[in-house]
């Protein structure tokens, strides 16, 4: 399940210009160029202004900036972050300026955004030998499509480059690469709105005149079309399951497109970024297992930040930012009982399938040695004394009941494999396969149940942003559990609360078919994630090692030649050491599976006395298969996924289960000589009162488009069709009507091989 630091995830906030305190205030400056008073604010030579008209209301302003010229690009966010707010990209090429407005929802490469117009004004303008200088009217400039300005305070934030020029300097809508310096400030917008404005245009004042390279006035018009062809199939989102599927697609002859908001992410597909300590093999953050623990310290956290549980954005989506937990699913899992529609059991020709692509191993460590295993030792000891016995659990699926397992990773050589070393590496090197990354679908083009294409963030495509399906084309999205619902809500299909969030967006609205087109679908509720409650031990045996947080920067120089040298050691794994899982029935007659991962480290408690913290491990315990509490997830005003109704514990039945389990657990434990429980303090509560008020969740959401027999209930049917959609379908854990087992990847990779074949089964399509 989640690891230790993951339970202590409940909200990351971040922005591009991570780091930079924003207590800077902008001040008063008149500008002795264009005699134009405008608030500006400097840091460290880069000077930002900005003059307004004079309502607060205004949808323009006239931004200024002057740029040395060492610094070869420079950016500005009008919103407090980079992500899902307007940005403003400029640089000097041939004796001028050159902008765009860019938009992103992820830490990737923004890309050009339509609505702003940018306007160079000559008299303020111009490069000189020591910085260039742009005075610019920003028309449409105060809304975007998630976001607005607020035009009385207002944090902005920069960011610059001087090692990398923009990579096309002639285009504007050249790639870039990242900023290498950034920062935030307060502005205080409410203090230059000026009655004068108009008069300000043509950059009219008492200015000085310089002696200047000759300026050209751009505008963000000059946006260069990008053609796209049209597809058979697009799916949208390269996680697991969408990978798994465009893999297959292309493998039975269709032409697919794979639509990525992310960018790379391993080495393997063209990720670059490497820890500190790392020069020798160009491994990334995401392929070294045990940098996962790292992904909480490392900035900028490599997460999605439209949604507030934390998801992978880029090429493998979790799948490249877990913790590597991997089995293959129970039958029960994919029982009727557990929700499935007839046609989906006993999927041993998937299972194998999958396996022979993406093995799975209990043993990561290239020299075949178990680190900091003694948490194990322990945990297995007390387990053993109560009937569990020891099983490696991919070998015997189907035994989850009284068994314990070292953990099993996707794990290969000492790396991270997944989809993104697999099944990603087979698409891209089809001729019917094309890959765009850092390209985010915006919605989906329809005329009524039939989509047409699907609208994305980047203008430059087709002159409209839209890519067009075929004739017998189909839409498959794999976007995540909140990604695909945001996309369904911004495309008419989901509640009436949800829709009504994307039509009140003055940009979002315009992408909307008609209302009476609209469908009314469950999207983003009967959702589920695991249950979860922490027992927390100490033991003289056990090393926590509590190197995680610096393990990024590489602090233990012995930790990191041994992984460089060998792909060996603490780095080879997260921290898991060990899963056992036991079955329950409830009092209400459903059958109910736990799951418990020992970690060593702790978290998400507070201690009562002190204690030896060197020697603590944890064992969360979770509910999974056959739970029946349900939440409801949804969008804010911001288009950011967000969960509206907390899905843990929402049924007596489940509590009763996992505090009885949590008790259980600990039948034992005593018997083990100097092992002393920390969490809960069973003197002063009771496991009852302990889960009631410490549950928490395991990032494992499933059942926001889940499969089903009604559109009253559900948002797919059998073959994964959305329900009165002619050529949409939705493969990723959204479609799932049950909790698996385990850790869901397994189960997500199964199912997605179970619908691909499905939907090309299907009659009508390419």
């Amino acid at each position: 399940m989640v690891q230790l630091r993951v339970l202590a995830f409940l909200s990351f906030v971040t922005s591009l210009f991570v780091g930079s305190a924003y207590g800077q205030q902008s001040y008063a400056w008149t500008d002795p160029d264009t005699g134009i008073p405008f608030q500006t604010y400097r840091d460290p030579g880069f000077q930002i202004s900005t003059v307004f008209p004079a309502s607060t209301t205004s949808t323009e302003l006239i931004l200024q900036w002057e740029v040395p010229n060492a610094i070869l690009w420079a950016g500005m966010t009008l919103g407090a972050g980079m992500n899902s707010n307007l940005l403003v990209l400029a640089w000097p090429y041939n004796g001028g300026i050159l902008s765009s407005p860019r938009y992103t929802t992820n830490y990737d490469v923004p890309t050009p955004y339509a609505g702003p117009t940018f306007t160079t004004i000559s008299a303020g303008t111009y490069i000189n030998s020591t910085h260039w200088k742009w005075t610019m009217r920003c028309q449409n400039c105060t809304s975007w499509l998630s976001g607005s300005m607020d035009q009385t305070n207002q944090v902005f934030g920069w960011a610059v480059s001087t090692t990398n020029a923009v990579l096309t300097p002639s285009s504007t809508s050249t790639s870039l690469v990242e900023h290498d310096d950034d920062g935030l400030w307060d502005h205080n917008t409410g203090a230059c709105h000026d009655s004068n404005y108009n008069t300000y245009l043509t950059g009219s004042g008492t200015g000085v005149t310089h002696s200047t390279t000759s300026t050209t006035t751009t505008t963000s018009s000059a946006v260069v079309t990008t053609t796209v062809a049209a597809y058979d199939y697009i799916v949208i989102g390269a996680g697991p399951a969408g990978i798994v599927v465009a893999d297959r697609l292309t493998e039975n002859g269709k032409n697919v497109l794979l639509l990525e908001k992310g960018g790379p992410t391993t080495l393997s597909t063209g990720g670059t970024r490497t820890p500190p300590w790392n020069p020798t093999t160009n491994l990334t953050l995401y392929d070294i297992p045990g940098m996962f623990e790292a992904e909480f310290d490392v900035t900028p956290a490599p997460w999605c930040t439209d949604v507030s549980p934390f998801a992978g954005c880029g090429v493998g989506g979790g799948n490249a930012i877990n913790g590597e937990l991997y089995w293959m699913p129970t039958d029960a899992e994919f029982d009727t009982s557990n929700g499935w529609q007839a046609g989906w059991q006993t999927p041993n020709t998937q299972i194998s399938a999958v396996l022979a692509r993406l093995p799975s191993t209990n043993l990561p460590s290239v020299d075949g040695v178990r680190y900091y295993d003694e948490s194990y030792n322990i945990t297995s000891q007390f387990l053993a004394k109560q009937g569990y016995q020891a099983l490696d659990a991919n070998s015997a699926r189907n035994q989850k009941d009284f068994i314990y397992s070292h953990p099993d990773y996707y794990i290969k050589n000492g790396q991270r494999t997944g989809v993104m070393d697999t099944y990603y590496q087979t698409f891209k090197a089809r001729s019917n396969a094309k890959v765009l990354l850092n390209t985010a679908a915006i919605s989906l083009v329809r005329s009524g149940g039939t989509i047409t294409g699907v609208r994305t963030n980047n203008i430059g495509i087709n002159g409209n942003g839209i890519i067009n399906l075929t004739s017998k084309g189909r839409v498959i999205v794999s976007s995540g559990v909140f990604g695909t619902a945001r996309l369904l809500f911004q495309s008419g299909i989901g509640p009436s609360d949800m829709i009504s969030i994307v039509a009140n967006d003055a940009t979002a609205k315009n992408y909307l078919p008609p209302s009476s087109q609209y469908i009314n679908l469950p999207v983003g509720q009967y959702v589920t994630d695991n249950p979860s409650v922490n027992l927390v031990f100490i033991h003289p045996s056990v090393n926590d090692y509590n190197d995680w947080t610096t393990a990024w920067q590489g602090a233990v120089q012995s930790d990191v030649t041994l992984y460089e040298t060998k792909k060996s050691g603490i780095y080879a794994s997260s921290s898991p050491r060990l899963n056992s899982w036991r079955i329950y029935g409830g009092t209400d007659g459903i059958t109910r599976y736990t799951q418990s991962t020992i970690h060593i480290g702790a978290c998400c408690f507070t201690p009562l006395y002190a204690y030896n913290t060197t020697q603590q491990f944890t064992a969360s315990i979770y509910l999974s298969t056959g739970l029946t509490s349900k939440g409801r997830i949804g969008i804010d005003a911001a288009f950011k996924g967000q969960v509206l109704t907390n899905p843990w514990l929402t049924d007596s039945h489940d509590t009763a289960v996992l505090a009885q389990a949590a008790t259980d657990f600990l039948g034992q434990y005593t018997s083990v000589p100097n092992l002393t429980l920390i969490s809960p303090y069973l003197n002063m509560t009771t496991m009852t009162q302990h889960v009631t008020n410490t549950v928490a969740g395991s990032n494992h959401w499933t059942g926001s488009t889940r499969m089903g027999n009604s559109s009253a209930t559900s948002v797919v049917d059998v073959n994964t069709k959305v329900w009165n959609m002619n050529n949409l379908f939705i493969v990723d854990a959204g479609i799932f009507p049950g909790q698996p087992t385990g850790n869901p990847t397994g189960a997500i990779l199964v199912a997605a091989e179970i619908a691909v074949s499905k939907i090309l089964a299907l009659s009508g399509g390419a």
